[in-house]
């Protein structure tokens, strides 16, 4: 019978070897029959090669394993300390050092807002300097960014949200409109990008109608952002293939079914600066919410305009959301992921700078993302004026994400960035949106002990004084010096008066 079944084995091969041979698509495998195959299998399975057995602690990209390690620990609940030391280059050209204060800020003196012991609440208010009938205090400086349903599958959105809701945070829902997956109860940012989704008419047009029909129906929508531009793909539309537009997200998105899903590479409704600052009040007058404006920065011309215009009409965005380049959500052409848009420190304090000198910085809100989800690195966008920052990847990795990198062919292993149902039954919603819960909160809870450990008793309170920057051979320089400027004072009392709105 062994004979059988060699025999069997055998031919298929020398099939296969025919078949290479005549074939004249692939020059390795002709002149390699059979055995060339395996090159295509070893490329195909190389990122998770270099991953596991070749790459060493620090050297992957967009985020290495010690990176990966320590959200994967913090997210279970996890000792997510190191031992034997940094293994930090601290001499590498832009290594970032907090200042540590001489008499930390005792921890036995903290006082948290309601039961939380890693609450910490936004110190500026949303939408109040221009008078919003419906303010937002966000009740967490660490939020959940921009990740929409059909990017994201709906068992990855529902884990995020329950997530935000037991970590007491705000879920943005990314540019595919507010789903059925974004109602579990955590405060949401509604997106609305140049597609539109979810405030469309029938014939495919804003509708403001539309609009303040769902901020009716939805209580938990706190405020509205409209997205310019992203960090992975700045001034290009998206695409949502049409095997994806399932009848679900045609019903989420008010698109038709049978056809890509599409959003242009530029809003209608707006095509210069007075023209988004009626756009947004058109919104906030209809709803009542604040409006900010995500984007990410190249040119500064326009934000020099806007600044001016905002300043002499006093009214305008109530936040900007500054994206850095180095951002990653959504599929992007390599070209626009590697070298369009500036990263976001640079981003940041060039359009900050720009506010505070017409003077109405203090007046608004900063959010800031692009790869922030570290605390060090939230404790310097901080330090530049941000009050809030979101985070996107690195939340996907709380619930499951290994960085696969296969976001955009719809085969992620894990079920997070996936339509398929098959892929999706893995991921657990109710352990993954504890997972997601307990990473913002250990997030939080580190960013506390950085502020005490400055002398702080809240984050926003650090300042470009308590930064220094490796500069050169044995040179270092605080952030102010790099930057050139000092962000607004963040006027905190008191973690007491930082009460819901």
């Amino acid at each position: 019978m062994w004979w059988m079944v060699l025999a069997s084995v055998l031919g298929f091969i020398g099939l296969v070897a025919l078949f290479d041979i005549l074939q004249t698509k692939h020059a390795v495998k002709h002149n390699y029959p059979v055995i060339g195959r395996f090159r295509y299998w070893l490329e195909m399975i190389g990122p998770e090669l270099r991953q596991y057995w070749v790459a060493d602690d620090k050297e992957e990209q967009p985020f290495n394993r010690a990176e990966r390690s320590w959200i994967y620990a913090t997210a279970k609940g996890q000792n997510n300390y190191q031992g034997f030391g940094s293994n930090e280059v601290q001499y590498a050209i832009g290594y970032p050092i907090i200042k540590n204060a001489v008499l930390p800020f005792p921890e036995d003196k903290a006082v948290y807002p309601g039961d939380d012991p890693t609450a910490i609440p936004c110190i500026k208010i949303m939408g109040q300097f221009h008078g919003r009938r419906r303010p937002y205090r966000p009740t967490s400086i660490v939020n959940i960014s921009g990740m929409s349903f059909g990017a994201l599958g709906r068992n990855a959105i529902s884990a995020l949200n329950k997530g935000a809701k037991m970590a007491n945070c705000y879920h943005n829902t990314g540019e595919g409109a507010v789903s059925p997956y974004h109602q579990f109860g955590a405060d949401v940012v509604w997106q609305i990008g140049t597609g539109y989704f979810g405030a469309r008419d029938k014939n495919g047009k804003f509708s403001l109608d539309v609009v303040e029909e769902k901020i009716a129906d939805i209580p938990n929508i706190r405020a509205i952002e409209i997205k310019l531009s992203q960090g992975a793909k700045p001034g290009r539309g998206g695409v949502l293939p049409e095997v994806k537009v399932v009848p679900e997200i045609a019903r989420t998105r008010h698109v038709p079914m049978g056809q890509d899903c599409l959003s242009p590479n530029a809003h209608i409704e707006s095509d210069s600066p007075d023209g988004l600052i009626d756009f947004v009040e058109s919104i906030a007058d209809r709803t009542g919410l604040p409006v900010g404006i995500k984007a990410a920065i190249g040119e500064t011309n326009f934000w020099y305009e806007l600044a001016e215009r905002m300043r002499a009409r006093k009214e305008g965005p109530d936040y900007f959301q500054i994206d850095g380049g180095e951002g990653g959500t959504g599929a992007a052409p390599m070209t626009y992921a590697d070298h369009v848009a500036l990263p976001f420190k640079i981003a940041f304090y060039r359009v900050y700078c720009i506010f505070q000198k017409v003077g109405i910085s203090q007046d608004l809100l900063w959010i800031g993302s692009g790869k922030l989800g570290f605390p060090d690195r939230t404790v310097v966008a901080l330090a530049m004026g941000c009050d809030l920052v979101a985070i996107a990847r690195e939340a996907m990795m709380s619930i499951g994400c290994i960085q696969a990198m296969a976001c955009h062919t719809g085969h992620c292993p894990t079920g997070v960035t996936t339509m398929s149902k098959w892929r999706q039954a893995g991921l657990n919603i109710d352990l993954k949106s504890i997972r997601c819960a307990t990473f913002i909160r250990g997030f939080r809870k580190e960013l506390l002990s950085l502020a005490h450990t400055a002398g702080y008793q809240h984050p926003a309170q650090f300042t470009v004084d308590d930064i220094e920057l490796s500069v050169g051979v044995n040179k270092f320089a605080t952030l102010r010096e790099v930057v050139g400027y000092c962000a607004d004072p963040a006027g905190f009392t008191s973690m007491k008066k930082l009460t819901p709105v």
